[in-house]
């Protein structure tokens, strides 16, 4: 048992940084099939991916910020996915870490979206990172609150507090709202329609990274691949903790199961609603906020 603590964190990565690109496959397949297309292979992001890694790299923008932004983004990425307790089981650093330093890795990762597009200065990376910029001021506060909601229940900031099933909370009306609010959320989290606006790949090109590419631009769409699994494994285990067997490794089989079931979600969403005007996302955004503090309220009053 003692040893699994230990080799827990690497297992976390390995699995995320081999699924997620799987996942990636799975949205753009489920694009293609909605739209009455033959779509690209399940394993296409792979390929994607080992082929920006193998080109040169570029500094188009002459400047150390530029080049060290992905490097960050990606960094910030898989250290959030080392930290969770994948399949139930705490590891070594879980144990010893609380949902801020969650908060403040994702954080981390946005950070280093922005600090890339302001630093190639270039007028479509701009406007996408003031997308990117407005997107985590008023969409970070909704994961903060899924993150505490359990800590307001168990007056604990731990990892193990921020997860119901794995504290034993039980399922109250708060965490019910909470849900809903998840959900209406995930789009945001994971950057893909209505909720694309700062990449806009029709209007501004990619936004924040139009001046990436090779190894660079391949670092930050695996940290993005990432951050879209980290987010479908929040939602199984805060809010569906029954999805356990007290098995590791049939927890981790379930939890992956579960997560498919997500990111389906996610591209059957995508697939079907038009990008939103960045004042309209805000507005959304703003209703969210509302919503997800009034979880904390019937939280902190038991309910």
């Amino acid at each position: 048992m003692r040893a699994l603590t230990y080799a827990a964190p690497l297992i976390n990565a390995l699995v995320f940084l081999l699924a997620a690109p799987l996942y990636e496959g799975v949205l753009r397949k489920l694009a293609a099939k909605i739209q009455s297309r033959q779509g690209p292979p399940l394993i296409q992001p792979y390929r994607d991916l080992l082929k920006l890694l193998g080109k040169q790299t570029l500094n188009s923008a002459g400047s150390w910020p530029f080049k060290l932004a992905p490097l960050g983004a990606f960094a910030a990425a898989l250290a959030v996915v080392v930290l969770i307790p994948f399949g139930g089981r705490l590891g070594v650093f879980a144990g010893r870490l609380d949902v801020i330093v969650v908060i403040y890795l994702l954080t981390l990762g946005g950070v280093a979206v922005l600090l890339g597009a302001l630093a190639s200065r270039n007028t479509f990376a701009l406007i996408g990172a003031s997308r990117e910029m407005v997107t985590m001021i008023m969409v970070e506060p909704v994961l903060a609150v899924t993150l505490i909601l359990g800590a307001v229940k168990l007056r604990s900031l731990g990892l193990a507090a921020a997860m119901p099933g794995a504290a034993g909370a039980k399922f109250t009306l708060a965490t019910g709202l909470m849900l809903a609010v998840y959900l209406l959320a995930l789009q945001a989290f994971v950057a893909r329609q209505p909720f694309d606006i700062a990449e806009a790949e029709v209007e501004l090109l990619e936004g924040p990274f139009i001046e990436y590419s090779g190894p660079n631009y391949a670092l930050f769409k695996y940290a993005m691949m990432l951050k879209q699994m980290f987010y479908a494994w929040l939602f199984v285990s805060v809010f569906l903790p029954w999805i356990r067997t007290g098995i590791y490794p049939a927890d981790i089989v379930l939890q992956l199961a579960a997560m498919l079931v997500v990111f389906l979600l996610i591209g059957l969403v995508g697939s079907t609603n038009p990008r939103l005007r960045i004042d309209q996302a805000v507005r959304y955004y703003a209703v969210l906020i509302v919503l997800s503090l009034a979880a904390v309220a019937l939280a902190v009053k038991g309910w």
